[in-house]
């Protein structure tokens, strides 16, 4: 099966051509500002080069994988997005904190929500609380077709325990707005009221933006001659169809760092290490957990919005390649010349000193022309790479589990301002291909199934069970094969307080890509 992966960062767009394991051909093309033209640069040139064999039309590609940053840009920029209602099944209870009460003020102001609170929702062992006021939400759905709202999210009290009420209130708003696109909260979130209508709401606000951002790559796709399905990749580090990504926008907030992550284990063999992935403007600091990146089980903000779903543990710090070096302040970062790099940087002729100065005036890269740099005060030149040297030693260790040494593993296309020694760390992985792990990661990714809910009312081996038919069942939604899927995170949690047996059960798994798919 041969696939094109395409990661597309901030400063560059990466793409590679793999066949099986081997990787056939790899380029690395500015991003520009379109974002499309970038990918049709980097595909066109990934396909001209030579050891990728062409067949006919599409070029014989069977896939193509593709990393975006548009859905977390467009919530940090505040730009883009769609202004939702929210429906919230809760009275009496939480009717003093309303949906967005903790949110920044400048991107509530983008959505400008519609609020809806009404009775209903569960108690924590799955009882009802008080009966779903049927009226209210009709009245909210009639309300929201006035407006010409067409993104709603949903999101009930104890969902993750029963979706009943966040089901039927879908139900209700569809039969008055049928082009309306609805996000249940308890697909998305786990428990945690406020951070799982977060992720709702973000979502809601994004599903415009996440069509059309499909429809664009399929005609980038097309303009650079591929015919050929294509996948998103996701948080965890695995892919799923551009359709249904287009409905879970929030599932590749940070599918960037994760596909560095996963490529460094395709790359090394190493199922258990950590990863520093360079970029143009930051590093991406996180930990391979069983060859996929380890997840964050607290509080993860997006654009000042507090979350708790599926998103990977990482610690993001301002250094990479294009990061502005102020020689005055002795500071390097986190503002950063980004894809203007190559215009910018001194190496390449221009005006900014940034970090890869630094490095090829210390003869650590050879990038641009190093007689551009050759005048640079040697001592500060030491000096400012001793500055990166801490910080990366002090994220490192943030972000480790055990005093033991760990090994690290060093991509991106900035990879070369890690040194090969750093407190903490036993050895310092370099790689050949580092520059495009990401579109490596991106291009070898696997469609995964999870499931994160409580069951009560059965055993333990049967709450299991159905949590891994359900993973499994997503999973084949998502593109996979049914035979090839495997169970890799099984964990299940007893809630003492409940009664019938309750727990809490996250099951993930993942397959390969189904033929019939692609």
């Amino acid at each position: 099966m041969k696939r094109i992966g395409i990661d597309v960062g901030g400063t560059n767009t990466d793409a590679v051509v793999i066949e099986g394991t081997r990787v056939l051909a790899s380029i690395k093309v500015p991003t520009t500002r379109d974002v499309m033209t970038g990918v049709v640069n980097a595909t066109r040139g990934v396909l001209a080069q030579d050891g990728v064999v062409t067949n006919g039309a599409g070029h014989g590609i069977d896939a193509v994988m593709l990393g975006t940053t548009h859905f977390t840009n467009a919530v940090v920029e505040r730009a883009n997005l769609e202004r939702i209602a929210v429906i919230r099944i809760s009275l009496p209870a939480s009717s003093s904190l309303p949906p967005g009460i903790d949110w920044p003020g400048d991107i509530r102001a983008a959505v400008d929500p519609m609020v809806f609170m009404v009775a209903g929702g569960h108690e924590y062992d799955g009882r009802p609380l008080v009966p779903l006021d049927r009226d209210a939400i009709t009245r909210a759905a009639q309300k929201i077709a006035e407006a010409g709202v067409r993104s709603v999210a949903i999101n009930a009290l104890f969902s993750p325990l029963t979706s009943e009420c966040e089901d039927e209130a879908a139900e209700i708003v569809r039969a008055i707005v049928p082009d309306v696109h609805i996000t249940l909260a308890h697909t998305l979130g786990r428990i945690g009221l406020l951070e799982r209508e977060n992720v709702a709401m973000l979502n809601a606000s994004l599903q415009v933006i996440g069509r059309r951002t499909i429809d664009a790559f399929g005609a980038a796709l097309s303009e650079a001659g591929i015919d050929a399905p294509f996948y998103l990749t996701q948080n965890d580090g695995t892919v799923v169809m551009a359709e249904v990504a287009a409905q879970s926008p929030v599932f590749s907030f940070a599918s960037g760092p994760t596909n560095s992550m996963r490529g460094a284990a395709f790359l090394t063999g190493l199922d258990d290490a950590m990863v520093a992935d360079v970029g143009g403007t930051t590093t991406d600091i996180g930990c391979l957990v069983n060859g996929f990146p380890r997840e964050a089980n607290n509080i993860v903000k997006v654009g000042g919005v507090r979350t708790l779903f599926r998103m990977p543990d990482l610690l993001p710090i301002g250094l990479g390649g294009g990061s502005i070096v102020d020689v005055d302040k002795g500071t390097i970062g986190p503002r950063s010349v980004g894809y203007r790099i190559t215009d910018e940087a001194l190496v390449f002729g221009g005006q900014i000193l940034t970090a890869t100065d630094l490095a090829v005036a210390a003869g650590r890269a050879d990038i641009g022309d190093p007689a551009l740099v050759r005048d640079l005060d040697p001592k500060m030149v030491k000096v400012l790479l001793a500055r990166t040297v801490s910080m990366l030693e002090d994220s490192i260790d943030r972000m480790k589990t055990s005093p033991e040494p760990v090994d690290l593993i060093a991509v991106g296309g900035g990879a070369f301002l890690i040194p090969d020694k750093l407190a903490g760390v036993g050895r310092v992985h370099r790689l050949e291909q580092a520059g495009v792990a990401n579109a490596i990661g991106a291009a070898m990714a696997q469609v995964s199934g999870e499931v994160d809910q409580v069951f009560s009312g059965m055993s333990r081996e049967s709450a299991l069970a159905d949590a891994d038919g359900i993973a499994r069942d997503r999973a084949t939604k998502g593109g996979a094969s049914p035979d090839s899927i495997k169970t890799i995170e099984v964990e299940d949690i007893p809630i003492a307080y409940l009664p019938g047996d309750s727990r809490r059960v996250r099951v993930r798994v993942v397959g390969d890509i189904s033929q019939g798919s692609s």
